[in-house]
Parts: structure tokens; C-alpha cells; sequence
């Protein structure tokens, strides 16, 4: 009798972790794919918008946290314990949305690049949008990895409680090119057969992956 119930006890949790299972390793929704490569395409016309309207070398003040690389992914999935990738995707769309705002707030009303960050920023809610429709709510209940939440918590404090180390200069295009390169890599099923400038970043992520996989077998 005692077998049995520890054997029905048993299955209950090979049947719950079989259900969690698509939430944790899920590949990017397909749903997803419409709205990114929108943006991708806006995002192709980045260097006219956030070079050749600013002044030589110019550059504005952004959080630590807000410079986003393919290396910063690297480093976070060979150190991160329990790192999913809707973990980085999430805190993706948090950095982003952070970007494009401190982009904005520097730009005068009748810069000729407001309007095209504006819109950037609109695509980037609709793709966030559709992402949390695309997931089921759970997902955005359970806890994040500590060293995604110190991240999350960062990017959420008022500027003015800032610490003058975390802060950090760049140019609007080199925040817009990690933007692009970063979305090659965390929504690279989206990517998979476009013909873009950022196709080997999209390679390099793979390697990335690849090399995370090895370290962990």
C-alpha cells in the first residue's frame, strides 16, 4: 500500500514537471515573429537616425545595465544558476524600453530622429504585447534568477538614486546596434532565414549556445 501511494505520489511529479517543461524550454512563438521582424526592419534604418543626426562622437549618459551585448548574454548563461531564456528575454524588453526612452529624453521636440525612436518604442511595446499574450501567466509569476532580479531592480530605481559608478556613456547608435544584435540572438527562430547586416551576430549567438551546452553536459 505504501509503494503504491509513493509510486502515485511519484507520477504526480513526473506529470507536473512534464507540464512545466514547455514553459521553461518553450522555443519562441511563432506569434512573435511578425511584430520582432517589424521591428527589425525599422531597425535596419538605425544608422541614418542615430548617427548622421547627432553630432561627431556624440553620446549620452545610460545606466550600466543598459549597455545590453552578445557578451553580457554569453557570461550570464555560463554564470547564471537556473537561467531560462524567457528570463533573458524579459529583461531584453525592460532594457530596451529603458534605451529608447533616455534616447528620447535628450532629443529636442523637432529632432528629425524623435519621431523615428517614438516609433521604435511603440513596435517595442506591440512585440512585448504580444510575448506576455504568447506565454502563459505563470510565467511571469515565478521568481527570476537573483542576478536577473539585482538587474531588474537596477533598471526600475529612480535615476536620481543612481550611484555616480553605475552610470556609463555611449553613443544612441552603439545602444541601437546591441538592441538589433541582442534580438538576433534571444529571438533567433525569427531570424533563422532573414538576409540582414546582422546575420553574424545571429551566428554568434550560436556559438554562444553552443558553447553553454558543451560547458554544462
Amino acid at each position: 500500500m505504501v509503494q503504491r501511494s509513493t509510486s502515485v505520489r511519484l507520477l504526480g511529479a513526473l506529470l507536473g514537471l512534464f507540464l512545466l517543461m514547455p514553459v521553461l524550454m518553450a522555443p519562441t512563438p511563432p506569434s512573435m515573429c511578425t511584430p520582432l521582424r517589424t521591428l527589425n526592419e525599422k531597425l535596419s534604418h538605425r544608422r541614418r537616425y542615430m548617427k548622421h543626426n547627432f553630432p561627431v562622437n556624440y553620446t549620452i549618459k545610460v545606466h550600466h545595465e543598459e549597455v545590453f551585448k552578445l557578451s553580457n548574454i554569453s557570461k550570464m548563461k555560463l554564470r547564471v544558476e537556473n537561467l531560462e531564456e524567457n528570463h533573458l528575454q524579459r529583461m531584453w524588453f525592460l532594457v530596451n524600453h529603458s534605451v529608447l526612452k533616455r534616447i528620447i529624453r535628450v532629443m529636442p521636440e523637432r529632432h528629425p530622429s524623435r519621431p523615428y525612436t517614438s516609433e521604435l518604442e511603440r513596435r517595442l511595446q506591440d512585440a512585448e504585447g504580444v510575448f506576455v499574450q504568447s506565454h502563459p501567466p505563470e510565467l511571469f509569476q515565478q521568481e527570476l534568477p537573483v542576478a536577473i532580479q539585482d538587474i531588474w531592480d537596477c533598471l526600475t530605481e529612480e535615476s536620481d538614486r543612481v550611484p555616480e559608478s553605475s552610470w556609463r556613456i555611449a553613443t544612441p547608435k552603439s545602444l541601437l546596434d546591441n538592441f538589433c544584435r541582442t534580438m538576433h540572438c534571444l529571438f533567433s527562430e525569427c531570424f533563422a532565414t532573414t538576409e540582414t547586416h546582422d546575420q553574424l551576430d545571429s551566428s554568434h549567438c550560436r556559438k554562444i549556445k553552443k558553447k553553454v551546452s558543451t560547458a554544462n553536459s
